[in-house]
């Protein structure tokens, strides 16, 4: 297999500090946040606006990259394969964040509620395509 590099492009800004007590999905009361980019990839952000629907790309750096089975929230349900869950905890820990901008100001973007935690590596910034395609 080939060897993957990635280079984050910037990091996550919120007032979640830890996994404890974190919401697990967007509309379980994550909060607002922001990104706040590498100077480098500043330029990048032209264009995008305040009410844009966004995909933040994420690789969660704070968890176990072993896991394979996890437990369900749902306990009735047996444990599953890690691939068929949305659990942070998989071999290679990316995250995908639909969110709204809030803000874009200089190399920082505010989004509505984010549930990654604060320093989290932010990989990518994609438009959800088809809220541009509707605008046009």
């Amino acid at each position: 297999m080939t060897d993957i590099l990635l280079q984050p492009i910037g990091i996550v800004r919120s007032s979640l500090s830890s996994r404890t007590g974190a919401p697990r999905q967007p509309d379980e009361g994550a909060p607002p946040a922001s990104i706040e980019l590498d100077p480098k990839w500043r330029e990048g952000l032209d264009g995008l606006a305040v009410g844009d629907r966004i995909v933040l790309i994420t690789w969660l750096d704070r968890t176990d990259r072993s896991t394979l089975r996890v437990q369900p929230r749902v306990r009735t349900r047996p444990p599953q394969g890690v691939f068929s869950t949305r659990s942070p905890d998989r071999p290679n820990p990316i995250g995908l964040h639909d969110v709204t901008v809030t803000g874009v100001d200089g190399r920082r973007v505010d989004v509505d509620g984010l549930e990654a935690i604060d320093g989290t590596p932010v990989l990518d910034i994609k438009p959800v395509l088809a809220c541009r395609i509707a605008d046009r």
